[in-house]
């Protein structure tokens, strides 16, 4: 069995009180998050931390993870495993603007992200594989001949 050891974030949608403070929150956020103050050095407006969401499939003879990683390139991704512990990592670059024009709205998140998971024992390490294919990220870990489901005949005494 899998174990993620990163958080996952889920969408709210807030109510009452609470959608109250999620609309001044956000308003918040657009007038200070513009203000040049509040901008890195070089000019970068601050971004906001991401993670990309992930599947995880089990079949007869593997595992497989697909993570969701539109607008990274397949060369900013790494790929690790450890004793049983598999980690993604990529980054997310910000495409620069275009010369002289105002930016009115940021919303697409940019940065690094890790996303690692607690592997079962009974995986063939060795023949893990990683294809990236149009923003989708598939992570195929096959599994050992001993933790594939097999039959056992009956025999009569």
């Amino acid at each position: 069995m899998f174990s993620l050891t990163t958080r996952q974030h889920r969408p709210v949608r807030p109510n009452g009180a609470w959608a109250f403070h999620h609309r001044l929150s956000r308003m918040l956020d657009d007038t200070v998050g513009a203000h040049p103050f509040f901008a890195r050095e070089g000019g970068e407006t601050l971004t906001s931390a991401w993670l990309p969401p992930v599947d995880i499939l089990e079949g007869n003879d593997e595992w497989k993870i697909v993570a969701e990683v539109a607008g990274v390139r397949p060369e900013d991704v790494k790929i690790s495993l450890e004793n049983d512990l598999l980690t993604i990592r990529g980054e997310k670059k910000q495409v620069a603007n275009e010369q002289g024009a105002q930016l009115y709205r940021f919303e697409r998140s940019y940065g690094t992200f890790e996303r690692a998971f607690t592997l079962p024992t009974t995986l063939d390490a060795e023949r893990i594989k990683a294809a990236y294919d149009n923003g989708v990220l598939t992570v195929t870990l096959p599994k050992a001949e001993r933790a594939r489901p097999h039959e056992i005949p009956v025999t009569t005494a």
